[in-house]
This record gives structure tokens, C-alpha cells and sequence, in this order.
């Protein structure tokens, strides 16, 4: 199949992670793959890096010109996608959703052609909450738009599908389809480096996180978790990423004295991460917003680590608690859930080996792959396409 693959992604992070291998695996199956969107950075970008000129834009133009000039992005992006599409006549238009962009059912409703949006959270409900939103009522309208008029919306978790269904799209046009890791980036025959003997962590118990450091990621509770120990378990704290909740973090290991038992490392190139999630004893997923499919979750299952994650219904779609992961209620009043779901397995070595082969069993036999991945976008266009016709 010839996919027209169209974004608005610009940084080297996250969002382009899935991009990437999605596409990857899209080519690997032996499908052609035409790019559309802006001007991206290498693989030789370093990861993290943000998009430049528009994250500037956007710290520093007051937010409703900014919304609007996103909205307006969609004209120039229509004409390019437009000509793109008359130039290799694809089987179907591939595309992420963004907030404010109707190039692709644009396209939909001038030539017809077959509309895949892959969804990976409401934006709307996001940036009205974090970021905070000028043009609310055209916001909401935007996103509702653009759900309800493409042929198929690919959200990443059921409960990201509950947010689509509540916008008035059938649920037929509905197949939710999670994130997944790709087995050869993350084999474990590529782990290149002994990360706990560069840090001097070869007798630690090492409690392990990679990604963006929020202040939602609750790892402050990780290191009041350490502090309490006292030593007893010699735990060490191993923060792969970068983020703004970083320096607050280091203050309170200082003030909670264990400055000594923990190592932010900062953002590491995208193939050395593996190597870094192979030295984690227990991988940690503190915090999560209720829709998302993170990542690391997958990276986490697929090196046989052993979880400790929430028990919210978006983790439970993946994970077991006691089979694949030891979950924890999220619930605010329990302060001590966290703290209570790593004492256990800090202490229990034999069921740290059940969960890490329990994660690492349920990629396998449940198909969490970039891979399979590719394969239900293409056994759900097939279909779409041979029923139109």
C-alpha cells in the first residue's frame, strides 16, 4: 500500500518516538510511507530538543495569536498535503491529531479519500487544563469536528476512547490501538552499556524512571520513600530525563539527605535508553494522566523489569496487578500506596522475578509491538476499502 503520513510534529521527543516507529514498521511490512508536515531534525537530533522557532513563538506571543496562527497553520498544511496526495495517489491518508488542524479533513472532503486520525489524548481537555486555552468554544468545536469527520479514530487507551465516543463519534469508527515497543531497538542483546557499574550502582537496589520530570510524576514521593529507609534496603533513585520539576527534585534529596542515592542523567540518545532501563531493579511509573499509553510502560515490560504503576483503568488495560506489575491506588488520600508497592517488592526478590517474566510474557503473547501495530491499521483499512468498494 502507498500511506500518506501526515503530522505537525517538529521536536525530537516522545510524540516522535511513536511517529518513527510507526512508520518504520509501516515500511518494514513493505509499504510504501510518504512523510507530509513540517521540516523535522535528524535522527541525529539530539532527543528532547523542542521545536525551535514555534516553541518560541508560543512562550512568547500572547496565547489567543498563537491559537489562531496554529488554526491558519492548517492552510498552508492543506495545500501541501493536497498536492502531496495528487502527486502519489495513496490508499489512504494517515494522521496525528493536533489541536487546530483540519488539513487532513479538509482533504477527506475534497477528494474522497480514506481518513485514519491516530489520537494519543484529547488536547482540548489537556491544554484547557495545563496550558489554559483563549479560543475555549472554538477549541472544543475544532476537536469534536475533526473526530467526528474522519473514517476511523485510533485512540491509544480505552479511556481515550470513552473522550472520542463522548464527542459523538459512532463507536465503530473506533479502534483503540495502545503504544508498543520495537523488539529489535530494545532486544536484549543490544544493551551496549553496564550502566550501574558507570554510576557505582553494582550493590544497590536500583529504583528506576525515564521520561519528562513533572511535578504529576510524584517521584517526590519516591525520594521521601529512600529518605525513610534510612539505608535499609540501599535503594538509589535513577531518573533517566530531564524536565522543569528536575532542580526541585535535587533540592529535596539535599534537604532529605540522600542527595548521594540519586542520579538525574538527563536526556540520553533514544538507542542508549534500553540500556539504561536494563539497570532498573524496579521500574517506576508513579504518576499518569488517566488516558495516556506511555511508553516507558512498554520499554519497562518488554527488558522483564519489575512495575510498579497505578491501578487506573488505562494501566489495566495492559497490566495485571501481581502477574505483570505490583499496582497501587492513586488515590490521594492514600499517601503511603506508593511507598507501600516498592517496600514489597524491595523485599520479596522472588516476586520481583514473577512480574518481571510476567511483563515480559504479556508483550509477547498480547502483541504490544510497533509492529502488530502497523499490522491493525492496515487489517482495518483493508477492510474499510474493500467494504467502499
Amino acid at each position: 500500500m502507498k500511506i500518506l503520513f501526515h503530522h505537525r510534529i517538529a521536536s525530537r521527543d516522545g510524540q516522535a518516538v511513536h511517529m518513527d516507529e510507526m512508520i518504520d514498521a509501516l515500511r518494514a511490512l513493505g509499504h510504501e510511507v510518504i512523510l507530509v508536515g513540517p521540516a523535522r531534525g535528524g535522527q541525529e537530533s539530539e532527543f528532547g530538543s523542542d521545536a525551535g522557532l514555534i516553541a518560541t513563538l508560543k512562550r512568547l506571543l500572547p496565547r489567543a495569536i498563537y491559537e489562531l496562527l496554529e488554526a491558519c497553520y492548517s492552510i498552508p498544511a492543506f495545500f501541501r498535503l493536497y498536492l502531496a496526495f495528487n502527486r502519489h495517489r495513496p490508499d489512504f491518508v494517515y494522521e496525528r491529531y493536533n489541536l487546530f488542524m483540519f488539513a487532513g479533513v479538509w482533504l477527506k472532503q475534497l477528494t474522497g479519500a480514506m481518513l485514519v486520525l491516530e489520537v494519543n489524548g484529547p488536547i482540548y481537555e489537556e491544554r484547557s487544563q495545563h496550558d489554559g486555552l483563549s479560543m475555549q468554544k472554538f477549541a472544543a468545536w475544532a476537536q469534536g469536528m475533526v473526530w467526528r469527520k474522519v473514517d476511523y479514530v485510533l485512540p491509544v487507551t480505552e479511556v481515550l476512547a470513552g473522550y472520542v465516543r463522548r464527542y459523538g463519534v459512532p463507536g465503530a469508527r473506533i479502534q483503540v490501538i495502545p503504544n508498543g515497543i520495537n523488539p529489535v531497538r530494545f532486544a536484549e542483546g543490544q544493551v551496549k552499556q553496564n550502566i550501574k557499574a558507570k554510576y557505582g550502582l553494582d550493590r544497590r537496589l536500583v529504583l528506576g524512571f525515564t521520561g519528562f520530570i513533572r511535578g504529576w510524576n510524584a517521584l517526590d514521593q519516591v525520594i521521601q520513600f529512600i529518605a525513610r529507609d534510612n539505608g535499609q534496603h540501599d535503594l538509589h533513585l535513577l531518573v533517566v530525563g530531564d524536565g522543569p520539576a528536575r532542580q526541585d527534585l535535587t533540592r529535596l534529596a539535599e534537604a532529605r539527605g540522600i542527595a548521594d542515592r540519586l542520579t538525574i542523567t538527563g536526556v540520553v540518545a533514544r538507542d542508549d535508553v534500553a540500556d539504561y532501563v536494563a539497570a532498573f531493579d524496579i521500574a517506576l511509573i508513579p504518576g499518569v494522566t488517566e488516558y495516556a499509553s506511555p511508553l516507558k510502560l512498554f520499554e519497562y515490560m518488554y527488558l522483564g523489569r519489575a512495575i510498579v504503576a497505578p491501578d487506573m483503568d488505562n494501566i489495566r488495560e495492559i497490566l495485571c496487578d501481581g502477574e505483570s506489575a505490583v499496582l497501587f491506588s492513586p488515590d490521594a488520600e492514600r499517601k503511603d500506596a506508593l511507598a507501600s508497592a516498592i517496600l514489597r517488592l524491595c523485599t520479596d526478590k522472588n516476586l520481583r522475578g514473577i512480574i518481571s517474566r510476567g511483563a515480559r510474557t504479556a508483550i509477547e503473547t498480547r502483541g504490544f509491538t510497533w509492529s502488530r501495530n502497523a499490522m491493525r491499521v492496515l487489517d482495518i483499512v483493508q477492510k474499510h476499502l474493500k467494504d467502499r468498494n
